[in-house]
């Protein structure tokens, strides 16, 4: 069989799988193993485990558990919830202050850790009762929380920028700073269209009643705002010794997590069933991601050996002939398309190496390609049949929060990131001007 033919139907029976509700890393790993044993014989499982070997000695991976459970201490110690009301103490009279809190509680949130997740979890916990109490209509509660939860992964530290660091070489520092003016940017619009969307129709999103403002004196204001000032201490403390050279990313990561601990110290909020929620959603969330990577890695190998990067590059550049433009076009769309289907993970791990390598043969820059990687990722995340925080929202939103409302709840969110991807495609200083400034590059 023409080994065109083995790429097709590998990826065509991974798709199936996961279509009947198989596990993603089951479903890869699956395909990987039979496929490497098929055409190999037993030698075949020397791929796996060169790729488990592999993915041992990244080091940068061990900053995943550090930021995951950086954020599950900012949540479960209700650091969150002090936030959340000073956005919606300060937020509350402009229409939809309430839905534009939630943005910013999510970028907040974005700056303590680097996975959606835990946005999800505080946006469904924390803002989505408050945002129903208060009369905001369910699809405008869906779209906000999952699609301002999904900047975790664009602002920094993201963890889907560390693993893109790893594929692409490229350096994590410059990739971090190049996500802060494109997720700025992207939450800028999303709580410009919730304030159009709230001054068309006022019933949408009530606003706070002079009422409930009197309630709240000037002196209580003032001092909500030091709930503001923390993720920024621990942003700072994280961020400020890696971009100086003075700590690497595995332990500026464990600054961020003892930073975290320390805060909720001091607020007296540090319990052992604190430590043992975040610890317990660290690990179960850290193995899930080791899972999809080890798979993703064999199932890439096998890729790899099939010689089907090697045949992708000379199907648009030579037998095409396409300019390097609409080869990145192409190489966008397909990353949407398969984003309904893959975990951004597997997406990363298997599709990326051969398009990293054929941005960097058409000249892109790889820093800039990460961010236009990183949104994408985004989008993917609320796409259906099978976006992530989709299937997330159903399982943490009351039952009344259908699959058709959470659908349709997105729709408006997935097009301002795809304006965004085209004004940071458009215009790659958006992305580059900060790390250059920076960096000094």
């Amino acid at each position: 069989m023409p080994y065109e033919w083995i790429a097709t139907l590998m990826f065509s029976t991974m798709l199936l799988m996961m279509i009947t509700g198989q596990r993603v890393f089951g479903a890869i790993g699956f395909v990987a193993v039979v496929a490497a044993i098929s055409l190999w014989g037993t030698g075949g499982s020397d791929m796996g485990f060169s790729s488990i070997m592999k993915l041992m000695k990244w080091t940068p991976l061990l900053t995943l558990p550090m930021f995951v459970f950086m954020g599950y201490v900012m949540s479960e110690s209700r650091l969150a919830e002090d936030l959340y009301k000073m956005f919606h103490v300060w937020f509350g009279p402009l229409p939809g202050g309430l839905a534009i809190g939630t943005i910013l509680l999510m970028v907040m949130i974005s700056v303590m850790n680097g996975l959606s997740v835990a946005g999800m979890a505080i946006g469904a916990t924390i803002a989505l009762p408050e945002l129903a109490r208060r009369g905001y209509d369910k699809q405008l509660i869906s779209g906000v929380i999952q699609a301002g939860s999904s900047l975790g992964i664009l602002i920094p530290p993201s963890v889907v920028m560390v693993l893109f660091s790893l594929i692409a070489r490229a350096p994590v520092n410059q990739l971090w700073l190049a996500g802060i003016m494109p997720g700025l940017l992207m939450a800028a619009m999303f709580m410009i269209y919730v304030v159009f969307r709230a001054w068309l129709n006022p019933a949408l999103a009530p606003r706070m009643t002079p009422e409930e403002r009197a309630e709240i004196s000037w002196t209580e204001r003032l001092l909500l705002l030091r709930a503001g000032l923390l993720p920024v201490l621990i942003f700072a403390a994280m961020m400020v010794p890696f971009i100086k050279g003075w700590a690497s990313l595995t332990e500026a990561s464990v600054i961020g997590a003892v930073t975290s601990v320390m805060a909720a110290v001091i607020k007296r909020r540090f319990s052992w069933k604190v430590f043992e929620t975040a610890t317990r959603s660290t690990l179960a969330i850290t193995v899930m991601f080791m899972l999809i990577i080890m798979a993703a890695m064999s199932f890439g190998a096998v890729f790899d050996g099939l010689g089907a990067g090697r045949a992708i590059e000379d199907f648009f550049l030579r037998d095409l002939g396409l300019s390097a433009w609409q080869v990145l076009v192409l190489m966008q769309l397909s990353f949407l398309v398969m984003g309904m289907f893959l975990d951004d993970t597997a997406m990363l791990v298997i599709v990326a190496p051969i398009y990293v390598g054929l941005a960097r043969q058409l000249g892109f820059d790889l820093v800039w390609y990460g961010i236009l990687y990183t949104i994408t990722c985004q989008i993917a995340y609320l796409t259906p049949p099978f976006g992530y925080n989709l299937f997330l929202m159903r399982a943490m939103a009351p039952r009344d929060y259908t699959l058709a409302v959470i659908y349709r709840s997105v729709l408006p969110f997935v097009g301002i990131m795809l304006v965004t991807l085209i004004v940071v495609g458009l215009f790659p200083q958006i992305a580059l001007w900060l790390p250059n400034k920076v960096l000094g590059l």
